[in-house]
């Protein structure tokens, strides 16, 4: 459903409808429906916008009004809007007759909305860099293709990804790959020396990250042209979110010359999505195989919609990646403490399987498993962080993980955080939802402390 899209080219062409549908080979009500949202843009009709206006289909999802249906249901749930109670009925037809008024809402919402103690600057490049990758919903096809084709080409010459990729810098670049000790390269993991044309990488990374690094340079090489005008078409207007969606493209590039898109989805399916052999069958590590399952989205090959986070253990998260799933758990400020996410470092390397319940319904079945990252140390001390996945129950059932779960059974009921979250008598509670006043009964001690008016 794209019809603002639709309505919008057509203004840009200063065309009434019948003019429009005149030109497609439509009739005009059909246009109509499809610019009201009750028809999809088929792929006949997509087909007639490209050859007739010089249409690019890739604006049908890069432009949707406030990020589309999920995000804008994400910034509705807000407490300020509780006692609005707008449903998807309502929100659909909001975007689909008032698109501008809805992007306007967006923009004033992700600058104000939230409050100024708790909003990211407007000029955060890392707010910019995720903006822009959930706009894409991670998934960028020309990089897909690109590695692919690569990946290909690459296992035609040897059967050894690192090698063969060592022996393509080498030849057609003229760049060697030096694996040089710690105190040679004591705070760096990896280091292009363009004088000595090397690539530096440090010992401390093991087989995987090393062939992931190499692919990163190559991604940095082969598919500048891509990612170029992946950055330029983002309009930041700043160096840091240019130089940050560049690393983030780069690495998806990489992920994918490893994963190779095709391949990797038939392994999904074939196994269940079980990403300890996926881990194996790859040669990569439990993270790049959760980031890659939040992108398999390509038209008439789509994998199921998983999301990811990476939280440390104060609950900071430094990756977040919604994909196709338009999981609110993604875009959340806050977390609940009933998630096991939180619970992974109590058993470090252990998956954690939890059916959990959102309060307005939904039910995800979410994986949590921490990591070391290679390398990423300072003195004694090691990064760590716990990585959750997740889909929706609903397109659980074929997951090897799912095994022993009803997963239309009991589920772990938890919020948004305290602040987001209107659940009454629940134990773990931290703080009373913002916009509901606290009620103290010095009669009364119930499960939480902190009770709150408006049952």
């Amino acid at each position: 459903m794209a019809g603002h899209v639709v309505r919008r080219l057509r203004r840009q062409q200063a065309l009434s409808q019948a003019a429009m549908a005149e030109m497609l080979g439509i009739s005009p009500s059909y246009l109509n429906l499809v610019e009201r949202n009750q028809r999809p843009v088929s792929a006949t009709l997509l087909v007639k916008l490209a050859e007739t206006f010089d249409f690019d289909p890739r604006a049908l999802t890069a432009a949707e009004p406030g990020g589309g249906r999920d995000a804008m249901r994400r910034r509705l749930a807000d407490p300020m809007f509780a006692d609005l109670e707008i449903d998807r009925n309502e929100l659909e037809e909001w975007l689909a007759a008032a698109p501008g008024g809805a992007e306007a809402f967006a923009r004033a919402f992700d600058r104000m909305g939230q409050g100024a103690a708790t909003a990211a600057p407007t000029d955060d490049p890392v707010a910019l860099v995720r903006r822009e990758i959930g706009r894409w919903r991670n998934h960028f096809p020309d990089l897909d293709v690109a590695a692919e084709a690569l990946a290909d080409e690459l296992r035609l010459g040897a059967g050894d990804l690192y090698g063969a990729m060592s022996e393509r810098l080498r030849v057609r670049h003229s760049i060697a790959i030096r694996v040089l000790p710690v105190d040679v390269l004591p705070d760096v993991l990896r280091r292009l020396d363009l004088h000595a044309r090397q690539l530096q990488l440090s010992e401390l990374l093991d087989p995987a990250s090393r062939t992931f690094a190499a692919a990163f340079q190559l991604a940095l090489i082969e598919a500048r042209a891509e990612i170029d005008a992946l950055v330029v078409g983002a309009g930041f207007g700043q160096i840091a979110a240019d130089r940050l969606f560049r690393r983030h493209l780069a690495s998806y590039f990489a992920a994918a010359v490893m994963m190779p898109y095709a391949r990797f989805l038939r392994a999904c399916e074939a196994t269940g999505y079980d990403i300890e052999l996926l881990q194996r069958r790859f040669g990569t590590g439990f993270e790049h195989v959760a980031h890659r399952l939040t992108t398999l989205q390509r038209v008439g090959a789509r994998g199921l919609p998983f999301f990811m986070v990476r939280v440390d253990r104060a609950g900071q998260s430094s990756k977040r990646y919604a994909g196709a799933s338009g999981a609110a758990l993604v875009e959340a400020e806050g977390r609940c403490p009933l998630w096991r996410l939180h619970h992974a470092f109590d058993r470090p390397g252990q998956l954690m399987v939890q059916l959990v319940e959102l309060e307005d319904g939904e039910r995800w079945l979410t994986m949590a498993r921490t990591v070391t990252p290679q390398g990423q140390r300072y003195g004694m001390i090691s990064a760590e962080f716990a990585i959750g996945i997740g889909v929706a129950a609903d397109h659980a059932g074929t997951l090897a993980a799912a095994g022993g779960f009803d997963l239309a059974g009991p589920a772990m009921p938890i919020g948004l955080g305290c602040r987001q979250c209107f659940r009454q008598d629940c134990p773990q509670r931290a703080a009373a939802p913002a916009g509901r006043a606290l009620t103290i009964n010095e009669r009364e001690r119930r499960i939480t402390a902190l009770t709150f008016a408006g049952d």
